[in-house]
């Protein structure tokens, strides 16, 4: 029961913002639809994969939400490169953030 709890909130607070800025920068950086279909197919994965490791190891999940709250981690530095649906989209993403 607690492990829903903590998933919900890992949801909440992590995972949410984390679909809003991927959306935000894949719009300002005009990103080509087929990596902004994948960064869907992407978020579905890493989503339930993060909420699923958050809701097993809470002092991760506690770490993860404090970094991301202060500004410490970006949200999208969550993606995992190697995952193929996420490949492209990261590399846009990492390429967007260092043109800004």
């Amino acid at each position: 029961m607690i492990s829903d709890f903590i998933g919900w909130i890992f949801a909440l607070l992590v995972v949410g913002p984390l679909q809003a800025e991927i959306q935000e920068q894949a719009e300002r950086a005009r990103l080509p639809v087929e990596i902004v279909r994948q960064s869907r197919a992407c978020l579905t994965s890493q989503g339930a994969q993060l909420i699923e490791r958050a809701a097993g190891d809470y002092g991760w999940a506690a770490a993860t939400v404090v970094s991301i709250a202060i500004g410490h981690t970006a949200p999208a530095e969550l993606l995992d490169g190697s995952d193929p649906q996420c490949a492209a989209l990261a590399s846009a993403l990492k390429g967007a953030g260092e043109g800004a």
